[in-house]
């Protein structure tokens, strides 16, 4: 099993908890799929899209309970990220973690488990 992570503000975090899934923000909506990243790639994510944003949340994910919607597909730099063809059902969130900024603005995603 390996996990995934999902950074996101906080108020849209407990929207979806209340609803029981996550269709995505809106960056997800506009591509078709809900943006993951890997916990090697999450830090850079953070850096990269959410600079400047405090109340954020990273949730984690089993990539084993996803199934086929889970694909794997090159993003930066090539890498492969994953990407969620369809709905998150928020039973299917492990754990969920603060990402506070530090002192450039930068969220902090701290140590993730691969």
């Amino acid at each position: 099993m390996s996990r995934i992570y999902k950074i996101l503000p906080r108020a849209l975090w407990q929207a979806a908890r209340a609803a029981g899934r996550f269709d995505g923000a809106a960056i997800d909506l506009t591509d078709g799929y809900i943006h993951f990243s890997t916990a090697d790639q999450a830090q850079e994510t953070a850096r990269r899209h959410f600079h400047g944003q405090a109340d954020l949340v990273v949730l984690a994910v089993e990539t084993d309970t996803l199934g086929p919607a889970l694909r794997w597909e090159p993003s930066r730099g090539g890498q492969l990220f994953p990407h969620l063809y369809g709905p998150l059902d928020t039973a299917h969130v492990i754990d969920i973690t603060e990402a506070p900024l530090d002192g450039a603005g930068v969220p902090q995603t701290g140590a993730l488990r691969p």
